[in-house]
């Protein structure tokens, strides 16, 4: 079932449950949907005088969901080995015969018992996933019934998939302990560790000491590089080798493996900044302190391949797992091209141009990774020159690379940034943290299908998973990180876990409440802009009246309020656009079985504000690359965000009521243009200048008439802004406000915060 968003949950509150969708999955609240479920009659009803029993090869798994209860919540059960006779109790057990596969499970629930059954631990850990999902959350010291059911369940994909860097922005070990917890939870088996990059190396190599020392910290741009004497402050993280160990052990235990990512031959501006030789300049680097794409390479002599083989070896030696990633994107190859020593040693080893260069690098690594008993993945850009025989494929430009690989025969792993990228803005609220651009919500994640029509049967084996993307430029806390993941990384695993056939968004809309809540009950902040009220305001400033419109992202049902009180489940329920008179204050929130799923969301309005409006409500003139961005400084707390265009800054107020408005109020800042674009630099525009600082323009449309001119401070206020005021002279009554800043202002840029209309 397909349903629009103004109708969605209309249809999932006047349905039961069982009804939202055409497969028996849909009787169970469960996220991933399970293969076959099938509802019994009455439910077992637990409590503290709940034991939990197992046979001593099952003990593992029982203990994680005595565990696992406890720390949500729930009641402490305890653990025995009977897993016979007729007490009322929960049982684990490992039975060779219970399922196909090894991930595999049984999950019955009667009135008198739980039972998971499973042929190998793995399955035995997800069945007590499920079943620890399927117990509602709730008061402590409280029964909770677990309704009847019966399921038998399996994955659809053997990866399945997060990648979280840590390179960009670090993270301490308890963070990515939870994470891994969470990924538990969906059923989730694969952690991507992205370890190194151009802003950061963070696994130290025995042989390379400089690798830690230099390569772990970089002098952040801007006001956040500063210390308060003035002198640099840098901004640094690594993992230990023991740490390392610890995280690599503690995800084995959740059945998770890691696989580290090591990027060759670009990302590799922190290697080259501590040892100057792996590169192709003769001036020295620094560790990079910008966002985008870097120029810089390794170079392929025989010493710089040496060091790859002996990081690899440390690779090796510190994760176990079957697969090492090795990067292989966004590899430009300027640098390559402009070195008469890379071409010698091109035409010496007999490489055509410096893609099959790249090549020849990836294939030794696969050569290397084979002889340790591993097997090489990369980014899709490994294709290019030809890849070597036992590669897997991570696709991320799309598709096409995943295409390409299943047909020659390769294993792909489809990660496209079109709909797996979390790091892009997940809602159009103003309230959502720095991030980049364009839109990827939860329907969106949701809706990939990772296995190409375009592909025959025999190719499709080769589609081996998913995986969604966590990239960290915007993310400097672990709040913000699991902002970005969740509740996305549900739709993913929902993906990645079950069948395709029974798919259905509006079966997993109506699941998703019940999920929220364990996330609340494991303290996972998930993201609350998909869960709350957006507003659109039009008002007549000088009649005191407007109209707000409220909306929510996912379809939810909004309880507002106008009286200044806090919204409850008993308030009115939004169907109609409201009409107010001015001063008001409307607030609003989702409530779903009497609970909240998210902060309520307010607004005021007065004549001022429908007069004044922040960068967020205003449109970007043409959109090329809109990012969400966070200011430099102060170096710790809470900073100001700016939406802007990089490519082209210019913000619009559409149809704004310029009637007796004499000037404009631009309150505008400067941040630090730190973005690395490589060939795309051409595509930023820059407005000739007329004065010293430039000027702020306004036109009437962004290719009308001019409206005004006035030229730029040189010295902004102390906090880092200047309010310029702009005559309007000669002014129509109604405008399409355009406004942006001249001249090339770099390594700066300049950002409007907010316009205000004054009579």
């Amino acid at each position: 079932m397909r349903c629009p968003r103004s109708t969605r949950w209309l249809l999932a509150a006047l349905l039961p449950l069982a009804l939202l969708s055409t497969t028996q999955a849909a009787t169970t609240p469960l996220i991933p949907a399970p293969a076959h479920a099938q509802a019994g009659e009455g439910q077992f009803l637990l409590d503290a005088q709940v034991r939990v029993g197992a046979g001593p090869d099952a003990q593992a798994a029982a203990a994680q969901f005595v565990a696992l209860l406890a720390r949500s919540g729930g009641p402490q059960l305890a653990q025995d080995g009977k897993t016979g006779g007729k007490d009322k109790r929960i049982v684990f057990v490992l039975d060779r015969k219970a399922a196909s596969t090894p991930e595999g499970y049984t999950l019955e629930v009667t009135p008198q018992r739980a039972t998971v059954r499973a042929a190998d631990p793995r399955g035995l850990f997800y069945g007590a996933m499920s079943l620890w999902q399927l117990i509602p959350t709730g008061e402590a010291g409280q029964p909770r019934p677990i309704a009847a059911v019966k399921i038998e369940d399996a994955p659809r994909f053997a990866w399945r998939g997060l990648m979280l860097d840590s390179a960009r922005h670090f993270q301490q070990v308890d963070e990515i302990k939870a994470l891994l917890d969470a990924m538990a939870v969906h059923k989730l088996n694969t952690f991507h560790w992205h370890l190194v990059d151009d802003q950061g190396w963070r696994m130290p190599v025995d042989k390379y000491p400089k690798l830690i020392e230099v390569g772990s910290c970089r002098v952040p741009a801007g006001d956040a590089g500063k210390a308060a004497d003035g002198s640099p402050a840098t901004y640094c993280g690594y993992y230990t080798h023991a740490q390392i160990r610890e995280v690599v052990a503690y995800a084995a235990k959740l059945h998770i493996e890691v696989v580290p990512e090591i990027d060759i031959p670009g990302h590799a501006t922190a290697a080259i900044a501590a040892y100057p030789q792996l590169g192709m300049l003769d001036t020295p680097l620094k560790v990079g302190n910008e966002w985008g794409v870097y120029p810089n390479l390794f170079n392929a002599d025989e010493p710089t391949m040496q060091f790859i083989e002996d990081v690899l070896a440390q690779v090796i030696d510190l994760f176990p797992g079957r697969y090492v990633h090795v990067g292989g994107d966004e590899a430009v190859k300027d640098q390559w091209q402009a070195s008469p020593k890379m071409q010698a040693r091109m035409r010496a080893l007999g490489v055509n141009n410096e893609m099959e260069m790249q090549s020849w690098m990836i294939k030794r690594m696969e050569r290397f990774l084979v002889a340790h008993q591993r097997r090489l993945i990369g980014w899709d850009e490994i294709l290019e020159g030809g890849l070597p025989p036992e590669a897997t494929v991570m696709s991320w430009r799309g598709i096409e690379g995943g295409i390409d690989a299943a047909r020659q025969g390769h294993d792909v792993v489809m990660s496209p940034v079109t709909h797996l990228y979390l790091d892009y803005l997940q809602t159009r609220s103003p309230d959502e943290p720095p991030g980049r651009p364009a839109t990827i919500d939860l329907e969106k994640v949701y809706g990939f299908e990772p296995v190409p029509s375009a592909l025959d049967a025999q190719q499709r084996t080769h589609i081996i998973g998913v995986q969604a993307n966590t990239f960290t430029e915007h993310m400097r806390s672990f709040a913000r990180v699991q902002h970005a993941i969740f509740p996305r990384l549900a739709a993913l695993a929902e993906t990645a876990w079950s069948p395709q056939a029974d798919k259905d968004y509006a079966s997993f809309l109506a699941r998703l409440p019940a999920l929220l809540a364990h996330y609340r009950a494991l303290g996972i902040d998930y993201a609350a802009t998909p869960f709350q009220a957006q507003f659109t305001v039009q008002g007549d400033a000088r009649a005191g009246k407007a109209t707000v419109q409220l909306s929510e992202p996912l379809g939810y049902p909004l309880r507002y309020t106008t009286d200044g009180s806090a919204p409850t489940a008993a308030s009115p329920l939004y169907s109609a656009p409201l009409a107010l008179t001015l001063p008001a204050t409307v607030q609003a929130q989702v409530f779903i079985e009497g609970q909240a799923l998210a902060p309520a969301t307010s607004r005021a309005l007065s004549a001022a504000s429908l007069r004044t409006r922040s960068d967020e409500e205003l449109a970007m003139c043409t959109n090329q690359l809109m990012l969400r961005l966070e200011d430099d400084g102060p170096r710790e707390g809470p900073r100001e965000i700016f939406n802007v265009d990089i490519f082209n800054p210019c913000w619009t107020w559409k149809q704004a009521d310029l009637r007796q408005i004499r000037s404009l109020r631009i309150r505008a800042g400067r941040l630090p243009y730190l973005f690395q674009l490589a060939h795309d630099e051409s595509h930023r525009g820059f407005k000739p200048a007329s004065t010293a600082h430039g000027e702020l323009v306004v036109r009437n449309g962004c290719e009308g008439p001019t409206l005004a001119t006035v030229p730029m401070p040189g010295k902004l206020d102390p906090d880092g802004f200047v309010d310029i005021t702009v005559p309007l002279k000669r002014a129509p009554a109604q405008a399409d406000l355009c406004v942006w800043f001249t001249g090339d202002t770099r390594p700066e840029m300049w950002v409007l915060d907010r316009m205000t209309l004054e009579e």
